[in-house]
């Protein structure tokens, strides 16, 4: 019986709650430790902590890099994770000699092994676009971050964000698609309703056996408000919803 992936990549868009997934499946201790790896404006920042070179704003050795960022990834039963957005992908593919949309799949796993997808998107299409913009003004994407600037209701640019989400969600589904990949699906929605149960979804995708007595903590919480609610409720009225 052939052994199941022991690498994963969560596959998603922004404001999906794929912070949150993140730190829950580092928690675990056996899920990897997933990060934004491969998102082309930290490129830098990631190479200076492998301790590799760059030029003009890129890493020199790309395969040298995702093998850096492999073993970063791992937790130490060997799973690895790695979080992608769809903005990323073609970089990841080029960077590793390949043309994006030509054979992708085989070119991504003979550089990071046999792989699981996990799709995470939401349904809430609204409410993602105004996180989206709200993280956008502010500058405030997860805890930690410094809050640049007060968030003000703008639903125009909302409704363009809602358009590059369903762009980008339809791009996911065509690739797998092509690629002949089944993911595991996971919404916002079941993340925020029941952490525990969408952890061990993944980690039986993986064939990964949970430390006994472990439970879902992070220090991510939802960042939502009024505000976001009063401006997703504007959002929908100008789209006739």
């Amino acid at each position: 019986m052939q052994e199941p992936p022991r690498s994963y990549v969560l596959c998603g868009t922004p404001r999906t709650g794929s912070t949150l997934l993140c730190s829950l499946l580092y928690s675990t201790g056996v899920l990897g430790r997933p990060e934004s790896y491969f998102r082309e404006p930290d490129e830098v920042a990631w190479a200076a902590r492998f301790g590799l070179a760059t030029e003009g704003g890129r890493v020199q050795d790309y395969r040298a890099f995702v093998n850096a960022a492999h073993g970063a990834g791992a937790s130490d039963n060997g799973v690895f994770g790695v979080r992608i957005m769809w903005g990323s992908l073609e970089r990841v593919i080029e960077g590793l000699g390949g043309v994006p949309g030509e054979y992708d799949l085989p070119i991504l796993e003979e550089a990071l092994g046999p792989l699981t997808f996990v799709h995470l998107r939401r349904e809430d299409i609204a409410a993602q676009a105004v996180s989206w913009c709200r993280a956008e003004q502010t500058g405030h994407w997860q805890r930690g971050d410094a809050i640049a600037r007060a968030p003000h209701q703008d639903v125009a640019r909302a409704r363009v964000l809602t358009g590059t989400i369903r762009e980008h969600n339809a791009a996911w589904r065509a690739w797998f698609e092509a690629n002949g990949i089944e993911p595991h699906t996971v919404t916002y929605e079941q993340l925020v309703g029941d952490r525990q149960r969408v952890v061990q979804g993944i980690a039986a995708k993986l064939a990964v056996e949970l430390p006994s007595g472990w439970r879902p903590r992070s220090p991510h919480r939802k960042q939502a408000d009024g505000l976001n609610r009063v401006w997703a409720d504007a959002l929908r009225r100008s789209m006739g919803r």
